[in-house]
């Protein structure tokens, strides 16, 4: 569960691709800014722009940094769509609350000349993997840089999620979900939920109760090697029970009681470029006092 270490910059990063959030960033405006001011600075650069709302992102071969422009959520998808490039990103916050997204567009000039100048750390983030298994049925596998959640559908009622650890039985939980999160998702919808915050190169996994059922649930801290397997329980009343498995935000499939989720560190990572030398406790205090 130790901390890994950042990495220097790629040297002499010259080539990129802007990947914005048409929906933020009307006709990519602020994208072609960008793509301008790195073309001023370096005249043999690839600038390639691209809009995260088409269906397929190809990245070009010659990419060696991917700036994304959106929010958090943004990134995210961008991480997961990209992830078999293994290219860095930086994110550019266009959003209102931002822990991935470092740059702001008002800071960009200064942003672009500490990326041509290799003057940044990049930080490899564990992921999570996975897949859900409905009717006997395992879906697709998928990743997540953030969480895996798993939340209640249709009417208000507590839900029962058995959950294993290794095969072994650890506990069931009555709650309006489970939450199944990475130390870079530990500031997301966990915290929110009241789960522990951790510091983002750590491995490890979290797993915390949405408003559980009970009044001594905590978040449970695992290690990145363990396999963690969630299953719908049977409802206690008559009302039938659907819950939905989301990765990253992204629906996986709608769950009936027997239905599970298998979840365990992935073998990929994230890496996300940082500018700052600013620690991690820095940037938490900054975030939590806006």
């Amino acid at each position: 569960m130790a901390a890994e270490t950042a990495v220097e910059g790629i040297p002499d990063m010259k080539n990129f691709c802007i990947i914005s959030n048409s929906i933020k960033d009307s006709e990519l405006e602020k994208a072609h800014i960008i793509r301008n001011v790195i073309e001023q600075r370096r005249m043999d650069t690839t600038v390639t722009v691209m809009d995260l709302c088409c269906e397929n992102l190809k990245i070009p071969k010659a990419t060696e940094g991917i700036i994304v422009l959106g929010g958090d959520g943004t990134l995210l998808s961008v991480a997961k769509k990209t992830m078999y490039c293994e290219l860095p990103l930086i994110g550019v916050n266009l959003g209102a609350l931002g822990y991935l997204a470092e740059v702001e567009m008002s800071s960009i000039e200064s942003a672009v000349d500490k990326l041509l100048l290799d003057q940044f750390k990049i930080e490899e983030r564990m992921m999570l993997a996975g897949n859900v298994c409905i009717s006997g049925e395992e879906t697709k596998q998928s990743c997540a840089l953030n969480d895996v959640v798993l939340c209640r559908r249709g009417d208000l009622q507590v839900i029962g999620y058995r959950v294993t650890v290794n095969g072994l039985y650890l506990n069931n939980f009555y709650a309006d979900g489970m939450i199944i999160s990475t130390p870079t998702g530990s500031t997301g919808y966990n915290l929110s939920a009241g789960g522990s915050i951790v510091e983002p190169l750590a491995r490890l996994i979290v797993l915390t109760p949405v408003c559980p059922h009970t009044l001594n649930t905590r978040s449970i801290m695992l290690s990145p090697e363990d396999r963690i397997e969630i299953e719908v329980l049977p409802p206690k009343g008559m009302k039938p029970v659907e819950v939905g498995a989301y990765f990253d935000g992204t629906s996986t499939g709608i769950m009936g009681p027997g239905d599970r989720v298998n979840v365990f560190g992935a073998k990929e990572v994230t890496r996300i470029i940082k500018l700052s030398n600013d620690g991690f406790l820095e940037i938490l205090h900054k975030k939590m006092s806006e």
